[in-house]
């Protein structure tokens, strides 16, 4: 059963991608299609709770549009906000830190989050490990090595969304 909270989160995930033009990159379709299975992928595991399946469906708009934790504070409260900020990558800026180096802070920084966002970590690394390897093999092999350094942190993440990440 959808809460209240989830389908406002999806609404406004869904604006805040569709206002920036933002697809998601090798199918073309709405880029809400992504968070929408990280959130189903949550529910088939029995995660319930209102506040993670809402930080699912927010997962990615901080870090790709013009929304601000801030106001995912205001919208959708404190709890859901710091989720979203554990899962916002560091951005890429000119003259900043390369790709290894950002993706090191990033397991640095899930690495001390809680088993919610392991959780949903794993939830999103399993959406977009099978989209990646089936559309872009040559990017896959870099994204499935920094999969592998990424799943030795999610040591709190729910067992079976684990096992499911590392394709066991």
């Amino acid at each position: 059963m959808t809460t209240r909270l989830e389908e406002n989160a999806h609404i406004f995930a869904g604006a805040a991608h569709a206002a920036v033009g933002q697809v998601r990159k090798y199918t073309g379709d709405p880029y809400i299609v992504h968070p929408s299975r990280v959130r189903d992928t949550l529910v088939d595991a029995g995660i319930s709770d209102p506040d993670v399946l809402a930080s699912a469906l927010l997962h990615d708009v901080v870090e790709d549009t013009h929304i601000t934790l801030d106001l995912i504070n205001t919208v959708f409260g404190k709890r859901v906000r710091d989720i979203v900020e554990a899962l916002t990558d560091v951005p890429t800026v000119e003259g900043g830190p390369n790709r290894k180096a950002r993706k090191a802070m990033d397991r640095a920084r899930i690495a001390l989050a809680d088993a919610d966002v392991h959780t949903i970590k794993a939830a999103d690394l399993i959406d977009n490990t099978s989209s990646i390897v089936e559309f872009d093999p040559k990017f896959a092999k870099v994204y499935l090595a920094e999969k592998a350094l990424l799943l030795e942190v999610l040591t709190k993440a729910d067992p079976k969304l684990l096992a499911r990440a590392k394709g066991e």
